[in-house]
């Protein structure tokens, strides 16, 4: 079921090398004060330092969006794709994220790593990959809880997405 959600979504929760392209409008211009789309990101951001979640900034959200939601994955790892952070129920007035913080009111779900919140980029050494940021706008406000699964993100973003935007870092260890 989350396949086929994620097919019609466009959203690429089922695995594979490369993040497709979800079939909603990219209007929302996504940005990092810390890194450009396609650079490195910083060491402190990764398991190797602070691990704190970068700041991100964002405009031009549609109106009619009740909601935003975020998530942060790595396509690149070996078995599925990596689910580093979710970030939903974030008010569609917000256009920030500061350095290690979420939006304020905003809940996170849980990660790959099976913790909730942020998991820095931590791949194998000697390899880069890739870290996806997409922050959707919802129709709704989807009735997720503190701590949800990433899969549930995924499909609460596959229901109710209208737009999104996209900045991609990445990250390589010693």
């Amino acid at each position: 079921m989350l396949c086929l959600l994620a097919a019609v979504a466009g959203l690429s929760a089922c695995g594979g090398d490369e993040a497709e392209e979800p079939k909603i409008p990219a209007s929302i211009e996504l940005t990092s004060p810390a890194f450009k789309s396609g650079a490195p990101m910083p060491r402190r951001f990764s398991c190797d330092d602070a691990e704190l979640s970068p700041p991100l900034n964002w405009r031009k959200v549609p109106a009619g969006a009740k909601s935003l939601a975020l998530v942060m994955d790595d396509p690149d790892a070996p078995r599925r794709r990596f689910v580093h952070w979710t970030v939903f129920s974030i008010s569609p007035d917000a256009r920030e994220f500061l350095e290690g913080e979420a939006p304020q009111g905003s809940l996170e779900g849980e990660n790959s790593f099976g913790d909730v919140g942020y998991g820095g980029p931590c791949p194998p050494k000697g390899k880069a990959h890739r870290y996806v940021f997409e922050l959707y706008a919802l129709r709704d406000n989807p009735d997720l809880k503190k701590g949800a699964e990433p899969e549930a993100v995924r499909d609460a973003i596959a229901e109710h997405a209208m737009a999104y935007g996209r900045i991609v870092g990445t990250f390589k260890r010693g």
